[in-house]
Protein backbone atom coordinates (compact mmCIF):
# COMPACT_ATOMS: atom_id res chain seq x y z
CA UNK A 1 0.00 0.00 0.00
CA UNK A 2 2.89 2.48 -0.91
CA UNK A 3 -0.07 5.24 -1.75
CA UNK A 4 -0.81 5.14 1.87
CA UNK A 5 2.71 5.52 3.22
CA UNK A 6 3.41 9.05 0.84
CA UNK A 7 -0.11 9.86 2.39
CA UNK A 8 0.95 9.08 5.93
CA UNK A 9 4.03 11.46 5.08
CA UNK A 10 2.05 14.38 3.54
CA UNK A 11 -0.30 14.08 7.07
CA UNK A 12 2.39 14.43 8.99
CA UNK A 13 4.27 17.08 7.02
CA UNK A 14 1.01 18.97 7.63
CA UNK A 15 1.58 18.32 11.61
CA UNK A 16 4.75 19.27 11.35
CA UNK A 17 4.20 22.82 9.45
CA UNK A 18 1.48 23.30 12.10
CA UNK A 19 4.26 23.74 14.86
CA UNK A 20 6.70 25.27 13.16
CA UNK A 21 6.60 28.77 13.96
CA UNK A 22 9.40 31.81 14.22
CA UNK A 23 10.10 31.69 17.83
CA UNK A 24 11.02 27.96 18.58
CA UNK A 25 14.02 26.02 20.78
CA UNK A 26 15.69 23.17 21.45
CA UNK A 27 14.26 20.42 23.22
CA UNK A 28 16.64 17.15 24.34
CA UNK A 29 15.27 13.63 23.72
CA UNK A 30 14.87 11.35 26.97
CA UNK A 31 15.06 7.78 26.26
CA UNK A 32 12.89 5.44 28.46
CA UNK A 33 15.58 3.25 29.48
CA UNK A 34 13.59 1.98 32.55
CA UNK A 35 10.79 0.67 30.26
CA UNK A 36 13.12 -1.80 28.44
CA UNK A 37 12.81 -4.36 31.18
CA UNK A 38 8.72 -4.07 30.67
CA UNK A 39 8.88 -4.77 27.12
CA UNK A 40 7.65 -1.77 26.13
CA UNK A 41 10.00 -1.01 23.45
CA UNK A 42 10.37 0.73 19.28
CA UNK A 43 9.62 -1.63 16.70
CA UNK A 44 13.53 -2.74 16.40
CA UNK A 45 14.02 -3.28 20.26
CA UNK A 46 15.16 0.15 21.18
CA UNK A 47 13.76 1.92 24.31
CA UNK A 48 10.78 4.80 23.84
CA UNK A 49 11.44 8.22 24.00
CA UNK A 50 9.84 11.73 23.85
CA UNK A 51 10.92 15.37 24.60
CA UNK A 52 10.10 17.45 27.51
CA UNK A 53 10.74 20.71 28.21
CA UNK A 54 9.09 21.84 32.54
CA UNK A 55 6.98 24.12 33.13
CA UNK A 56 6.96 27.04 35.65
CA UNK A 57 5.68 29.72 37.39
CA UNK A 58 2.18 29.22 37.36
CA UNK A 59 2.17 26.44 34.58
CA UNK A 60 4.55 24.26 36.49
CA UNK A 61 1.46 21.58 37.94
CA UNK A 62 -0.12 21.61 34.14
CA UNK A 63 0.63 19.11 31.57
CA UNK A 64 0.24 18.99 27.97
CA UNK A 65 1.45 15.72 26.71
CA UNK A 66 1.20 15.71 22.63
CA UNK A 67 1.93 12.27 20.69
CA UNK A 68 4.03 12.64 17.21
CA UNK A 69 2.08 11.15 14.02
CA UNK A 70 3.47 9.32 10.95
CA UNK A 71 1.15 6.73 10.06
CA UNK A 72 0.61 2.64 10.18
CA UNK A 73 2.30 -0.51 9.33
CA UNK A 74 0.37 -3.41 8.41
CA UNK A 75 2.12 -6.26 7.89
CA UNK A 76 5.71 -7.04 8.09
CA UNK A 77 7.79 -5.90 5.77
CA UNK A 78 6.38 -2.45 5.96
CA UNK A 79 7.26 -2.54 9.98
CA UNK A 80 10.69 -3.57 9.18
CA UNK A 81 11.19 -0.73 7.03
CA UNK A 82 10.10 1.63 9.66
CA UNK A 83 12.86 0.30 11.85
CA UNK A 84 15.35 1.66 9.86
CA UNK A 85 14.31 5.34 10.06
CA UNK A 86 12.42 7.28 13.47
CA UNK A 87 9.06 5.90 12.98
CA UNK A 88 10.42 2.24 14.30
CA UNK A 89 13.82 3.09 16.05
CA UNK A 90 15.05 5.71 19.03
CA UNK A 91 18.24 5.26 17.84
CA UNK A 92 17.41 7.18 14.57
CA UNK A 93 15.86 10.42 16.63
CA UNK A 94 17.19 13.44 16.81
CA UNK A 95 19.04 14.03 20.11
CA UNK A 96 17.44 17.69 19.74
CA UNK A 97 14.54 19.48 18.16
CA UNK A 98 12.82 22.67 18.20
CA UNK A 99 9.49 23.19 20.54
CA UNK A 100 6.98 25.63 18.80
CA UNK A 101 3.21 26.87 18.01
CA UNK A 102 1.53 24.92 20.95
CA UNK A 103 5.05 23.70 22.48
CA UNK A 104 6.49 26.59 22.11
CA UNK A 105 7.66 28.52 25.87
CA UNK A 106 6.78 31.91 24.28
CA UNK A 107 3.97 33.54 26.10
CA UNK A 108 2.79 35.53 22.70
CA UNK A 109 3.35 32.89 20.42
CA UNK A 110 1.61 30.21 22.52
CA UNK A 111 -0.31 32.59 25.53
CA UNK A 112 -2.32 29.05 26.97
CA UNK A 113 0.35 26.50 27.35
CA UNK A 114 3.52 28.36 27.24
CA UNK A 115 4.23 27.96 30.61
CA UNK A 116 2.92 24.34 31.40
CA UNK A 117 5.14 21.60 31.15
CA UNK A 118 5.29 20.48 27.49
CA UNK A 119 6.01 16.77 26.24
CA UNK A 120 6.61 15.69 22.37
CA UNK A 121 5.69 11.54 22.67
CA UNK A 122 8.03 10.23 19.46
CA UNK A 123 6.02 7.71 17.83
CA UNK A 124 7.97 4.30 16.91
CA UNK A 125 5.82 1.10 17.09
CA UNK A 126 3.28 2.03 13.96
CA UNK A 127 0.05 1.30 15.77
CA UNK A 128 -1.23 4.25 17.43
CA UNK A 129 0.29 3.28 21.14
CA UNK A 130 -1.96 0.11 20.87
CA UNK A 131 -0.27 -2.99 20.11
CA UNK A 132 0.61 -5.76 22.57
CA UNK A 133 2.26 -9.29 21.48
CA UNK A 134 4.36 -10.88 23.34
CA UNK A 135 6.44 -12.83 21.04
CA UNK A 136 9.08 -11.66 18.90
CA UNK A 137 9.94 -13.31 15.96
CA UNK A 138 13.95 -13.80 15.54
CA UNK A 139 14.18 -13.21 11.89
CA UNK A 140 12.82 -9.71 11.98
CA UNK A 141 12.90 -8.80 15.43
CA UNK A 142 9.97 -6.67 15.34
CA UNK A 143 8.27 -6.12 19.01
CA UNK A 144 4.54 -5.12 18.55
CA UNK A 145 4.07 -2.89 22.20
CA UNK A 146 2.52 0.11 21.34
CA UNK A 147 0.14 -0.29 24.14
CA UNK A 148 3.08 -1.08 26.23
CA UNK A 149 4.96 1.87 25.40
CA UNK A 150 2.12 4.46 26.24
CA UNK A 151 2.26 3.22 29.33
CA UNK A 152 5.47 3.10 30.31
CA UNK A 153 6.14 6.71 28.79
CA UNK A 154 3.05 7.95 31.61
CA UNK A 155 4.23 6.41 33.91
CA UNK A 156 8.06 7.98 33.65
CA UNK A 157 6.24 10.95 33.38
CA UNK A 158 4.01 10.57 36.02
CA UNK A 159 7.31 9.68 38.51
CA UNK A 160 8.94 13.36 37.24
CA UNK A 161 5.85 15.48 38.43
CA UNK A 162 2.69 14.51 36.77
CA UNK A 163 1.00 12.86 39.56
CA UNK A 164 0.59 16.23 40.70
CA UNK A 165 -1.27 17.48 37.73
CA UNK A 166 -4.04 20.14 38.03
CA UNK A 167 -4.52 19.97 34.62
CA UNK A 168 -3.77 17.50 31.93
CA UNK A 169 -4.19 17.72 28.12
CA UNK A 170 -3.56 14.65 26.15
CA UNK A 171 -3.12 16.07 22.51
CA UNK A 172 -2.04 14.68 19.15
CA UNK A 173 -1.54 14.83 15.02
CA UNK A 174 -2.64 12.15 12.46
CA UNK A 175 -1.72 8.82 13.50
CA UNK A 176 -1.03 10.82 17.45
CA UNK A 177 -4.32 12.25 17.05
CA UNK A 178 -5.44 8.99 16.42
CA UNK A 179 -3.91 7.71 19.60
CA UNK A 180 -4.98 10.44 21.89
CA UNK A 181 -8.74 9.10 21.08
CA UNK A 182 -8.10 5.75 21.59
CA UNK A 183 -6.01 6.15 25.03
CA UNK A 184 -7.91 9.14 26.28
CA UNK A 185 -9.77 7.52 29.35
CA UNK A 186 -7.51 5.58 29.72
CA UNK A 187 -4.77 8.52 30.08
CA UNK A 188 -7.71 10.33 32.06
CA UNK A 189 -7.11 6.50 34.76
CA UNK A 190 -4.02 6.86 34.81
CA UNK A 191 -3.94 10.50 36.96
CA UNK A 192 -5.08 11.64 40.01
CA UNK A 193 -8.57 11.65 40.23
CA UNK A 194 -9.16 15.36 41.16
CA UNK A 195 -6.62 16.07 38.02
CA UNK A 196 -8.39 18.15 35.33
CA UNK A 197 -8.24 15.78 32.40
CA UNK A 198 -9.20 16.47 28.55
CA UNK A 199 -8.06 15.56 24.75
CA UNK A 200 -7.66 16.66 21.77
CA UNK A 201 -7.30 15.31 18.64
CA UNK A 202 -5.88 16.79 15.56
CA UNK A 203 -6.55 15.54 12.15
CA UNK A 204 -6.93 12.00 14.21
CA UNK A 205 -10.60 11.55 13.04
CA UNK A 206 -10.08 8.46 10.49
CA UNK A 207 -13.74 7.63 9.37
CA UNK A 208 -14.69 4.14 7.83
CA UNK A 209 -15.85 5.07 4.36
CA UNK A 210 -15.65 3.43 1.30
CA UNK A 211 -13.65 4.13 -1.86
CA UNK A 212 -15.15 5.85 -4.71
CA UNK A 213 -15.73 2.31 -6.24
CA UNK A 214 -17.17 0.88 -2.80
CA UNK A 215 -14.17 -1.16 -1.93
CA UNK A 216 -13.76 -0.68 2.12
CA UNK A 217 -10.32 -0.74 1.44
CA UNK A 218 -9.22 1.80 4.86
CA UNK A 219 -11.29 -0.58 7.02
CA UNK A 220 -8.94 -3.53 5.62
CA UNK A 221 -6.18 -1.60 6.46
CA UNK A 222 -7.02 -0.65 9.80
CA UNK A 223 -8.02 -4.44 10.38
CA UNK A 224 -4.63 -5.91 8.98
CA UNK A 225 -2.96 -2.99 11.66
CA UNK A 226 -4.57 -4.25 14.55
CA UNK A 227 -4.29 -8.17 14.06
CA UNK A 228 -0.30 -7.78 13.21
CA UNK A 229 -0.11 -5.57 16.31
CA UNK A 230 -2.08 -7.37 18.39
CA UNK A 231 -4.39 -4.25 19.12
CA UNK A 232 -7.18 -5.76 21.01
CA UNK A 233 -6.16 -5.38 24.59
CA UNK A 234 -5.45 -1.92 24.03
CA UNK A 235 -8.35 -0.91 22.44
CA UNK A 236 -11.53 0.52 24.38
CA UNK A 237 -13.41 -1.81 25.55
CA UNK A 238 -16.46 0.35 25.74
CA UNK A 239 -16.26 -0.57 21.26
CA UNK A 240 -14.53 -4.02 21.63
CA UNK A 241 -17.11 -5.48 23.50
CA UNK A 242 -19.78 -4.62 20.85
CA UNK A 243 -17.89 -4.60 17.54
CA UNK A 244 -14.75 -6.08 16.28
CA UNK A 245 -11.44 -4.82 17.22
CA UNK A 246 -10.74 -3.81 13.88
CA UNK A 247 -13.79 -1.63 13.50
CA UNK A 248 -12.69 0.00 16.64
CA UNK A 249 -9.71 2.01 15.60
CA UNK A 250 -12.12 3.51 13.70
CA UNK A 251 -12.88 7.10 16.14
CA UNK A 252 -16.58 7.11 15.53
CA UNK A 253 -17.21 3.63 17.02
CA UNK A 254 -14.90 5.10 19.88
CA UNK A 255 -15.79 8.93 20.75
CA UNK A 256 -19.49 8.49 21.52
CA UNK A 257 -18.70 6.27 24.37
CA UNK A 258 -15.43 8.12 26.04
CA UNK A 259 -15.58 9.56 29.24
CA UNK A 260 -13.71 12.24 29.36
CA UNK A 261 -13.96 15.36 27.29
CA UNK A 262 -12.35 15.52 24.04
CA UNK A 263 -12.03 18.13 21.30
CA UNK A 264 -11.72 17.12 17.71
CA UNK A 265 -9.84 19.47 14.89
CA UNK A 266 -10.21 18.08 11.99
CA UNK A 267 -10.62 19.87 8.28
CA UNK A 268 -13.66 19.65 5.96
CA UNK A 269 -11.43 18.40 3.10
CA UNK A 270 -8.99 16.57 4.86
CA UNK A 271 -6.34 15.95 1.90
CA UNK A 272 -5.05 12.31 3.91
CA UNK A 273 -8.33 11.13 4.02
CA UNK A 274 -9.40 12.17 0.45
CA UNK A 275 -6.07 10.42 -1.15
CA UNK A 276 -6.25 7.11 1.08
CA UNK A 277 -9.42 6.64 1.99
CA UNK A 278 -11.94 7.89 -0.34
CA UNK A 279 -10.01 8.11 -4.01
CA UNK A 280 -6.86 5.93 -3.79
CA UNK A 281 -5.10 5.45 -6.85
CA UNK A 282 -6.38 1.66 -6.74
CA UNK A 283 -9.68 3.05 -6.84
CA UNK A 284 -9.35 5.58 -9.52
CA UNK A 285 -7.08 4.35 -11.95
CA UNK A 286 -8.08 6.73 -14.95
CA UNK A 287 -6.93 9.55 -12.43
CA UNK A 288 -10.46 11.21 -12.64
CA UNK A 289 -10.30 12.69 -8.70
CA UNK A 290 -6.32 14.06 -9.34
CA UNK A 291 -6.90 17.37 -9.86
CA UNK A 292 -9.35 17.30 -6.79
CA UNK A 293 -6.80 15.45 -4.38
CA UNK A 294 -4.75 18.24 -5.49
CA UNK A 295 -7.00 21.19 -3.56
CA UNK A 296 -10.35 21.65 -3.28
CA UNK A 297 -10.52 24.48 -5.54
CA UNK A 298 -10.38 22.26 -8.51
CA UNK A 299 -13.26 19.33 -7.26
CA UNK A 300 -16.04 19.30 -9.50
CA UNK A 301 -19.76 19.85 -7.28
CA UNK A 302 -20.01 16.08 -8.17
CA UNK A 303 -16.76 15.55 -6.14
CA UNK A 304 -17.53 18.13 -3.42
CA UNK A 305 -21.25 16.07 -3.04
CA UNK A 306 -19.78 13.05 -2.70
CA UNK A 307 -17.42 14.32 -0.08
CA UNK A 308 -20.16 15.74 1.99
CA UNK A 309 -21.89 12.22 1.37
CA UNK A 310 -18.73 10.24 3.34
CA UNK A 311 -18.64 12.49 6.45
CA UNK A 312 -18.74 10.61 9.49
Amino acid sequence: MAYARVGQWLSLLVCLLILLKAESHPVELTLVQSAVAKGAVCLDGSPPAYHFDKGFGAGINNWLVHIEGGGWCKDVESCVERTKNFRGSSKQMEKTISFSGVLGKKQTMNPDFYNWNRIKVRYCDGSSFTGDVEAVDPATNLHFRGGRVFRAIIDDLLAKGMINAKNALLSGCSAGGLASILQCDNFRSLLPAGTNVKCLADAGYFINAKTITGSQQIEAFYSQVVALHGSAKHLPASCTSRLRPGLCFFPQNVVPQLRTPIFLVNAAYDSWQIKNILAPSIADPKGTWKSCKSGIKNCSPAQIRTMQGKKA
